[in-house]
């Protein structure tokens, strides 16, 4: 498997309101940013929206190494907890049209995550923040699944 690391931050303001994600590939010394905006959204889906968009952009099996500062999508597979929101047919579990993208987007790959504090001059976080804030300035389309239970 080729080895990859993703990079990811995310941004909204208002939460709901406009928001953008950031995504940083790299492997070796071959690099690719990836980012775009949305008009209504929130943070945590911006957030699940980087690693998603990331892992879709691979186009072969990848042994992933994602470098997060959201603990909502660090701790869901640390902590095992989307063990259990399967398990429970995702009841009362927020945004679980982008839970199940994500899975999917996993599929064919080996994924383990690792959790960064934001905003403490981690490079790659903070360049994917800067993606993140940037794009949301300038959203594309609307974040049709937000209001998805």
């Amino acid at each position: 498997m080729v080895p990859v690391d993703l990079f990811t931050d995310g941004a909204a303001k208002g939460n709901p309101g406009p928001g953008g994600y950031g995504a940083i590939l790299r492997n070796g010394a071959n690099e690719k940013e990836l980012s775009g905006g949305f008009f209504h959204t929130t943070n945590n889906r911006m957030e699940l929206m980087a690693v998603i968009v990331g892992l879709e952009a691979l186009n072969a099996s990848c042994a992933v190494r994602v470098v997060s500062d959201s603990k909502y999508v660090v701790d869901a597979f640390n902590k095992r907890w989307i063990e259990g929101w399967k398990r429970r047919g995702w009841a009362k579990v927020k945004n679980p049209d982008l839970w199940k993208r994500l899975l999917k987007a996993m599929e064919g790959h080996k994924v383990h995550f690792e959790w960064v504090r934001g905003h403490s001059s981690h490079p790659e976080n903070e360049r994917c923040d800067v993606l993140a804030v940037a794009a949301s300035l300038n959203p594309k389309e609307e974040d049709r699944g937000y209001f998805v239970d």
